[in-house]
């Protein structure tokens, strides 16, 4: 089991912009949708410019939860599929014998979100990004405590996922709107609500409560917060979408 505290949180969607809109969200969910993207204005415009919305929406919310006084701080960028339409893109080019764009090419790859937000924001700590499924967001989190046991004070996670490509839409296990969300994370101890995730065995598996109904499972993590649930599992597989036989995944939080 791993645990911590949930120093300060941020997220974006289109039409919820504001904590006010999502803690109403968090009591009545439903997907989000529409075509607005974040206007970054803590970015310079030379450098907003080569941010695609994806990207805009992740550093938006890394931007409103990671404060000046904070200072470096390590960095998990997580997402299931990351900016695959922009991969997508670069295939369908190599499809026409055309030449490929230089610049596409590198913002194709996983972490290239996480380094633009490194580089605009000179963070020269540690970073990474990461995948792994449905259970994204619990490997991000084991990420972050592994990083907080190694003496960080404070650890940024950001969540963020868009529409899957037409191309791979028969493959999709999931809704998959544009969304992002930013949790700053801290050890135990300093006056915040704790959150437990721990894995649970087959025999302590049974499944006695449901996940949101309709969401992606980030979004459902992002609900479990925000609505003060006491509990939360995960039980689809990350690559077939299919339910786990070794076990789940369980949050927990105070009442």
């Amino acid at each position: 089991m791993i645990e911590f505290e949930v120093a300060d949180w941020a997220a974006w969607a289109p039409g919820l912009h504001s904590r006010e809109d999502w803690l109403s969200w968090a009591q009545a969910p439903f997907l989000p949708h529409g075509d607005d993207t974040p206007t970054l204005a803590e970015v310079p415009a030379m450098q907003r410019r080569r941010i695609d919305r994806l990207g805009r929406m992740a550093i938006q919310t890394a931007y409103w939860c990671q404060p000046p006084e904070s200072g470096q701080l390590p960095l998990v960028f997580a997402s299931r599929h990351g900016d695959v339409a922009c991969s997508v893109g670069l295939l369908e080019t190599l499809a026409a014998e055309q030449p490929l764009s230089p610049t596409a090419f590198g913002l194709s790859v996983h972490n290239a979100i996480a380094a633009l937000y490194s580089i605009i924001r000179g963070e020269r700590g540690n970073y990474l990004a990461l995948a792994a499924g449905t259970s994204t967001p619990e490997a991000a989190m084991v990420e972050a405590a592994g990083l907080l046991a190694d003496g960080a004070p404070e650890v940024l996670v950001i969540c963020y996922e868009g529409a899957l490509p037409a191309i791979y839409a028969g493959f999709a296990d999931e809704p998959d709107p544009f969304h992002a969300w930013c949790w700053r994370l801290r050890r135990t101890g300093q006056g915040g609500r704790t959150i437990r995730l721990d894995w649970e065995a087959p025999l302590a598996a049974a499944l006695d409560e449901a996940p949101s109904p309709g969401l992606p499972h980030g979004l459902e993590v992002l609900r479990f917060l925000l609505a003060g649930q006491p509990r939360l599992w995960q039980t689809r597989d990350a690559a077939a979408g299919a339910a786990l036989p070794q076990g789940r995944w369980v949050w927990r939080q105070d009442a």
